[in-house]
């Protein structure tokens, strides 16, 4: 039994066709199955990870907070990988993420996510208040410079209150004496005269 040729040309081109078609949904189905958008949220900051994107198209990225910019549209290759800080907040934030893959919107991303408050957004404001007390000190440290610089200048006249009691204390002390040295004189006085009497009393007894 012979085969035409014709059958084996049309099966050769049939299976040529299929190993290309596999070949082709492989390449297509590789980098769809590894895109990996990872980001996350916190109270102060967005981290982005996006990695196993397609090098040889291009891909973008944007990020808002409440229809504002936080990242304006960027492109990349196969990775991005980025932290953004959020502005300060005493409410919760909506931060929006778009992702759009050059190689298909079936490998975009558009998420969005809420950035809850920081537990210590408060405290700052509070700050400032504790440096009040500093300016207290300064004003009573002259109050007390004040008071020692007055208690000498008192205290030097009265030092000067006992010098002229001094020469009292000499004059008296004189004048006292004096009626003791006059009581001794006379007793030598009358000493003296009953000695001088005696003596003549014995001569005249003698003759």
């Amino acid at each position: 039994m012979t085969i035409p040729r014709r059958s084996l040309r049309a099966a050769g081109t049939l299976a040529a066709a299929a190993v290309v078609g596999l070949t082709g949904a492989v390449l297509t189905a590789g980098p769809a199955a590894a895109h990996t958008p990872t980001w996350a949220v916190t109270c102060s900051e967005v981290s982005l990870d996006l990695t196993a994107y397609n090098s040889n198209v291009t891909n973008q990225v944007t990020v808002t907070v409440d229809g504002k910019d936080l990242l304006p549209t960027e492109t990349f290759g196969k990775e991005f990988h980025k932290k953004l800080e959020l502005p300060k907040h005493d409410k919760e934030l909506t931060v929006h993420l778009v992702v759009k893959a050059g190689d298909g919107d079936n490998f975009s991303r558009d998420e969005t996510k809420t950035a809850p408050v920081c537990e210590d957004a408060g405290t700052p404001s509070s700050a400032p208040s504790a440096g009040t007390p500093s300016s207290a000190p300064s004003t009573e440290a002259p109050a007390a410079s004040a008071t020692p610089s007055e208690a000498p200048s008192t205290s030097a006249p009265a030092a000067a209150s006992p010098s002229p009691s001094s020469p009292d204390l000499a004059e008296t002390g004189s004048s006292s004496a004096t009626p003791v040295i006059a009581g001794a004189a006379v007793a030598v006085l009358l000493a003296g005269g009953g000695i001088m009497w005696s003596v003549r009393k014995r001569r005249t007894v003698q003759h």
